[in-house]
């Protein structure tokens, strides 16, 4: 379970079994929602298996933000950390293996990281990818065209497009499905 969340640095066994005992293993159907719009966020995921996506209520309408994939973290980060209502929904897509952690065990643990120079890098680097995949997503929805957002998840996440339903590819990009259905075959037609 833990390759993924090890990759890139080492850690004394003695301290991966530590962190390892936090963790509990669940498999969830495709459509569980894990974290309902308003609720307070108690539990960080890690997916082993399977899709997620976050999402919001608009009037009626779901909006999607963002998907997560196998190796990833999941939690409402700001209702995890500031104990406020979640602003989005977190659903999986898929049927999923994760990992959870309570949010007292990640509290301790966040204590534990900050005290080690390569774990505390580790962990900001982390942060920080969340943050830049905001950064970016906010501002591609205000300079790219829905084309060209498409074209970049094409090319920079594939198994998206190969493993995410097209009705919340269309969402994320903030357009319909007539309309990605349309840009879809533009390029299929070369265009």
């Amino acid at each position: 379970m833990f390759e993924h969340l090890t990759k890139g640095f080492t850690l004394q066994d003695k301290r991966l079994q530590q962190y390892a005992s936090i963790f509990k293993r669940i498999e969830v159907p495709a459509k569980t929602i894990l974290l309902k719009e308003g609720q307070v966020s108690k539990k960080a995921y890690w997916i082993e298996k399977g899709c997620i996506r976050v999402w919001f209520n608009k009037n009626g309408k779901d909006i999607t933000y963002q998907f997560f994939f196998e190796g990833s973290m999941v939690a409402s980060i700001e209702s995890f950390r500031k104990n406020i209502p979640s602003e989005g929904n977190i659903e999986t897509l898929e049927a999923c293996v994760l990992w959870y952690a309570d949010k007292s065990d990640v509290e301790r643990m966040i204590d534990e990281i900050c005290e080690d120079p390569e774990l505390r890098r580790v962990f900001i680097d982390t942060v920080f990818q969340r943050t830049f995949d905001y950064m970016n997503y906010f501002f591609s929805s205000i300079k790219d065209t829905p084309k060209e957002r498409y074209l970049h998840l094409l090319n920079k996440h594939p198994q998206l497009i190969q493993r995410v339903p097209q009705h919340y590819i269309a969402s994320y990009l903030g357009i319909s499905t007539v309309h990605l259905s349309r840009i879809k075959n533009s390029l299929a037609k070369g265009g």
